[in-house]
């Protein structure tokens, strides 16, 4: 039973991490039924969702890190900088004032819906702009809040966050918003699992179950991978409303079990 619940929240990861519907708040979800696991180990999978993006994205990073000479590919490399150092100093500090994050289902339930209303509302004023694909230096900043945003509130949705952060502040076009928010999550996810592990080497590893987070991290990175190749071949004609109500209808259906406990 171990194996299938270390199987299934890889899986919840995987499929959740990208998609608009929160990855954090799923895990917080699954574990109070399935049992919580550790931060490393939370933070792990996470970390084998991004390995899945990076994979997906290995052509496009190649081109902006080994082309930094052209002007474009500079500066879309110090955009992105740009909003993982905001994310970066903003977490440094929440983590220095000793925040944390809830861990029980109904402050999840109100930011999915909450978050799935918000979604509707800035696809729909995204939509009435003109389309446009430039990442500004205003998108950057606005992407470096959202995912900070979405760290302190479990159910927001980093993907959701930065994705529609971009599209509001400039960055119209879905795809080229997407890109945008998915690389900066590269370089962010990567700095968190490595805060954790080399936190939780000072504190002593002895309790970690390295095996589990070793399968947790290849099921999520594999899921992860089919589930952005879709992702990215679905918004190419489709909008993100079917993952809006997805949300709400999820949030919803949350905070009537709990109010019938």
């Amino acid at each position: 039973m171990a194996l299938v619940v270390v199987v299934l929240l890889g899986l919840i990861e995987g499929i959740t991490e990208f998609l608009p519907i929160s990855s954090t708040g799923h895990l917080l979800i699954a574990e109070h039924w399935l049992g919580a696991r550790s931060d490393l180990f939370n933070v792990g999978i996470q970390a084998g969702a991004i390995l899945a993006v990076t994979l997906i994205y290995r052509e496009r990073l190649r081109e902006l890190l080994t082309g930094w000479r052209v002007p474009a590919h500079r500066d879309y490399l110090a955009k992105l900088t740009l909003a993982f150092l905001i994310t970066a100093g903003l977490g440094f500090v929440a983590v220095k004032l000793g925040f944390k994050l809830p861990e029980t289902v109904t402050p999840v339930a109100w930011a999915l819906i909450l978050g799935g209303v918000w979604m509707l509302a800035a696809e729909r004023i995204a939509a009435g702009r003109p389309p446009c694909r430039a990442v500004s230096w205003r998108v950057a900043v606005w992407v470096g809040l959202a995912q900070m945003l979405a760290g302190i509130f479990p159910g927001t949705s980093r993907s959701a966050a930065t994705i529609f952060a971009a599209m509001l502040a400039g960055t119209t076009e879905r795809a080229a918003a997407t890109e945008f928010a998915f690389l900066v999550g590269i370089p962010t996810m990567y700095a968190a699992t490595g805060y954790e592990l080399l936190k939780t080497l000072k504190t002593g590893a002895g309790h970690e179950d390295w095996s589990a987070l070793g399968i947790g991290f290849l099921v999520s990175a594999v899921t992860a991978f089919a589930a952005v190749k879709w992702l990215l071949g679905y918004i190419r004609s489709h909008r993100f409303t079917a993952f809006a109500v997805y949300r709400i209808v999820l949030g919803t259906v949350l905070l009537l079990v709990l109010a019938a406990r």
